[in-house]
């Protein structure tokens, strides 16, 4: 599958890279000079998840009874959606959740959805106990059974009555800004024929990569087995199993862009410096859309710049991560490299607003070492507003567009303001061999 939907991603218009070196000034210098293979590889083992987390009530047991609500945080992108999980506490095995892949948080514009949305909440049966009637004196664990899950829709497997769901869980969903959201959840059982408690639960949201979740049936899958703790929630409100899970799955996704490969030699860094704004050269389609051709073109009229490469992947443009334990994107060109020459490398921290990776290493260095990959930063461009990486709505690669600021580029801190983040060299790795 072609996880990037071109219309989604970098336009095809700027597509096929140019791979040929603009040569300038290039006097090996003292000393000589010295030919190999740059390879830029993306190594980041990605996760589907973006977000996920628990919730529970304030008692001892954390239960959420009648007339007591609960408030989950979280960050979205367009075509993302929240799932969640919680134990219809007397029963044997019912749970309430989102039909998937959960409650949406955008509509087709890309606006917001705010509002009651109680009626896109469903009670299910796990199919791991026989239903009795649900209540006080319903006895646990109960006679076992072995069905797949299936919604309660009115009436269960034994005859058992209920109410719609959304007439005993009510949802609201509120947007406070910058790509993020507050789900409150109230149990409004009290004084109904199906009155409970609700268990502590578990949340989740998907990366969406190309249009399309990389994992729509987050916590269970109507008409399959239980699966991954659902059970422990289902039978017992217990969230730890399901929840460690999940954590499991939660992490970082990024595709890094095509990348710009500069050799220079006499000049300062001639795209970037830590504390001072965006020069105006291209650096921020680079930073913002992984876009690399405006500063590449203007790289090669500068006087020290001995040669400029534009790199991009075969097939998929973009360098992926690693998926399944499928390798990661790779790019590889040819360079030569003499005394006195500074190697700059940058790419696109895909799903962010305006990070990117740069390195700017000392041939000498790059020729002794061949791996310098710890030499790499990221960088905030500071010239589109942040939102969590890979859950923001204005984010280019997300079908956003970006918010604009103008501040000094300064080094991404991790963690940072939203997520902890890999090791750098665990994510991008360059080489010279």
């Amino acid at each position: 599958m072609n996880l990037f939907h071109r219309k989604n991603f970098w336009p095809i218009a700027f597509l096929p890279f140019l791979l040929v070196a603009c040569k300038k000034n290039s006097s090996p210098g003292s000393g000589g000079s010295q030919t190999g293979t740059l390879t830029v590889e993306n190594v980041l083992q990605s996760e589907p998840l973006v977000e996920s987390g628990t919730f529970q009530g304030t008692g001892s047991p954390a239960l959420i009874l009648p007339g007591q609500s609960v408030a989950i945080s979280f960050s979205a992108a367009k075509g993302e959606a929240i799932s969640f999980a919680t134990m219809y506490g007397w029963s044997n095995d019912l749970f309430f959740a989102p039909a998937n892949p959960g409650i949406l948080t955008y509509d087709m514009d890309g606006n917001p959805i705010e509002g009651d949305v109680s009626d896109q909440i469903k009670l299910w049966d796990n199919g791991t106990r026989i239903n009795q009637k649900p209540g006080s004196t319903v006895v646990h664990p109960g006679t076992a059974d072995k069905q797949n899950i299936k919604e309660v829709a009115g009436v269960d497997a034994q005859g058992n009555t209920y109410l719609p769901a959304g007439q005993l869980v009510k949802g609201v969903l509120k947007y406070n800004g910058n790509s993020m959201f507050t789900l409150t959840l109230t149990n409004i059982s009290g004084g109904t024929t199906n009155e409970t408690p609700l268990s502590p639960g578990v949340w989740t949201i998907s990366y969406i990569v190309g249009g399309q979740l990389l994992q729509p049936n987050p916590l269970y899958t109507a008409g399959q087995p239980t699966a991954n703790g659902l059970t422990n929630i289902a039978e017992a409100g217990d969230n730890s199993v399901l929840y460690s899970y999940v954590q499991g799955i939660t992490g970082i996704f990024t595709p890094l862009s095509p990348v710009l490969v500069v050799v220079y030699n006499g000049i300062d860094n001639p795209v970037y410096k830590l504390g001072q704004n965006d020069r105006g050269k291209g650096l921020k389609y680079l930073a913002q859309k992984g876009i690399p051709d405006t500063l590449a073109a203007y790289l090669k009229g500068v006087k020290g710049v001995k040669a400029v490469y534009n790199l991009a992947a075969a097939t998929t443009h973009v360098l992926l991560p690693v998926i399944s334990g499928a390798p990661g994107g790779k790019v590889s060109q040819s360079i030569s490299l003499a005394s006195g020459d500074q190697l700059l490398v940058a790419t696109m921290y895909g799903f962010s607003n305006d990070w990117f990776f740069a390195t700017s290493v000392d041939a000498a260095m790059l020729l002794k070492n061949g791996d310098i990959s710890s030499t790499v930063q990221l960088y905030d461009d500071g010239t589109a507003v942040n939102q969590f990486p890979g859950a923001g709505v204005t984010q280019f690669n997300l079908a956003g567009t970006p918010l604009t600021e103008n501040i000094p580029i300064s080094l991404v801190p991790n963690p940072n303001a939203f997520t902890t983040l890999p090791s750098i060299p665990d994510i991008i790795k360059i080489t010279l061999q």
